[in-house]
């Protein structure tokens, strides 16, 4: 199984860390880390992900990021634009995208505290993938 990660260079100190637990994650479950992009925030991700998708040699992806609140409700916007755009795209190629973007409503230390959903969600592409490879085509 090859998954891609796409991951989030703001907040990067978070980030940084959610991918080596996702890495260790993937390794941990026998599935290979084939692509890792690096799109500067998480609003960027849908075009990324779409085309990794798209990619015969690409099982699942996941999305990392840590959307981090500020003094408007920015984070709730962008999240809520990256979660519903990852579910969509699941759904268009068949594949399984997994949430790996914590927020919104949260604080730095709070983020820092949600490492682990990188493992999560490698977890649940994983387990996905291979739900939909014994339900067959």
């Amino acid at each position: 199984m090859k998954l891609a990660i796409v991951v989030s260079d703001f907040n990067i100190d978070v980030t940084s860390q959610m991918l080596e637990r996702a890495r260790n994650q993937a390794e941990l479950l026998g599935a290979e880390v084939a692509r890792v992009v690096r799109v500067f925030g998480v609003y960027d991700m849908p075009v990324v992900v779409k085309r990794l998708l798209q990619r015969k040699d690409v099982d699942g992806v996941v999305m990392l990021g840590a959307v981090i609140k500020g003094d408007t409700k920015h984070d709730e916007v962008v999240i809520s634009a990256a979660a519903n755009a990852g579910a969509q795209l699941a759904v268009e190629f068949g594949k399984p995208v997994g949430l790996g973007i914590t927020g919104p409503g949260m604080t730095r230390e709070q983020a820092f505290d949600r490492l682990d959903n990188a493992r999560n969600a490698v977890e649940a592409v994983v387990r996905v993938a291979r739900l939909l490879a014994e339900l067959g085509e």
